[in-house]
């Protein structure tokens, strides 16, 4: 259910040096520039056909992202740069977390001479908030950088249903990481939103979606952005792991999010992929929730696609 989504029990590979990491990349990607800081990992092809950026999972970093998801050689052999950020930790965003990734990025793509003309967003899990979050903002400012389009990856949209599926992870009381994992989450959300009925306004001012009113005004700028939302809603896997039903699921909340930005900015824009047994971790254990459900190639073709 929604509280493994942004697991802090999420298995990283362990951590490499820059050297190492520049090093790695290079190998796979000679004619490729690599850089590795502090903020993010970045490689940038000879020619540059687009440009990605990439928001990993909650407890996640770059190189996480670089290990579950097989996106560089790909999008590098198709002449799209890739910036895998680091940003992490954050299930919405204040004012200065948006003023300060749009600083992140646009400084990089200064310094590296990055073009940004053909430019998209992704996210996995709580990146997917990051994302939809981030390129509402740079619209509303009219940034210098404006994505054509984003896609987002099994993510927690509605915090009030995260909320909510993690109460009932408490009930069923399935698993100890389980109750582990929504204790934390309920006591955080306690401390940020408040309870009950009052809390209500705190969550629709702070989820990028929230299905009781159906509301999007905190992601009503992406008029005109192609939109993907995938999810992987594999309800016999979910049950047999987690006792959760369906509406526990992100896939739940996504659906009702493609309906209704659909109605909103056209269904011509807005495309729900259902994905179905895609889901496997880099060690080769099933899980729907990674980011393996997304077909890379598939994707890079609707990123070069105008």
């Amino acid at each position: 259910m929604k509280i493994l989504i942004i697991s802090i029990l999420f298995v990283i590979g362990a951590c490499f040096s820059s050297k190492v990491v520049k090093k790695d990349i290079e190998e796979k990607n000679p004619k490729s520039i690599i850089v590795v800081s502090e903020n993010y990992e970045l490689i940038i092809p000879k020619k540059q056909h687009g440009f990605l950026i990439l928001f990993p999972c909650f407890p996640c970093n770059a190189e996480n992202t670089r290990t579950q998801f097989n996106i560089i050689d790909i999008a590098i052999a198709n002449n799209i740069t890739v910036l895998l950020m680091n940003f992490n930790q954050h299930l919405w965003l204040s004012n200065s977390n948006k003023k300060d990734l749009e600083k992140i990025i646009m400084d990089a793509v200064n310094q590296y001479g990055i073009k940004i003309d053909n430019t998209y967003m992704g996210g996995f899990s709580s990146g997917g908030n990051v994302t939809l979050l981030l390129t509402d903002y740079l619209k509303l400012t009219e940034s210098s950088i404006q994505p054509k389009g984003l896609f987002i990856t099994d993510s927690p949209v509605d915090l009030l249903g995260l909320y909510e599926s993690s109460q009932n992870a408490i009930e069923k009381n399935i698993s100890a990481p389980a109750v582990q994992e929504a204790n934390w989450i309920v006591e955080m959300f306690n401390l940020e939103f408040g309870t009950g009925d009052t809390s209500f306004t705190n969550y629709e001012n702070k989820s990028p979606y929230f299905s009781k009113t159906n509301s999007t005004k905190n992601i009503s700028n992406l008029n005109g952005l192609k939109i993907r939302l995938y999810s992987e809603p594999d309800t016999l896997w979910w049950k047999q792991n987690r006792q959760a039903e369906y509406e526990d699921m992100n896939a739940y909340y996504l659906e009702q999010l493609a309906n209704d930005l659909g109605n909103l900015y056209g269904v011509e824009y807005v495309t729900y992929i259902k994905t179905k047994n895609r889901g496997y971790r880099a060690n080769g254990n099933r899980h729907p929730h990674s980011w393996a459900i997304i077909d890379e190639k598939d994707l890079v073709n609707w990123i070069l696609t105008k």
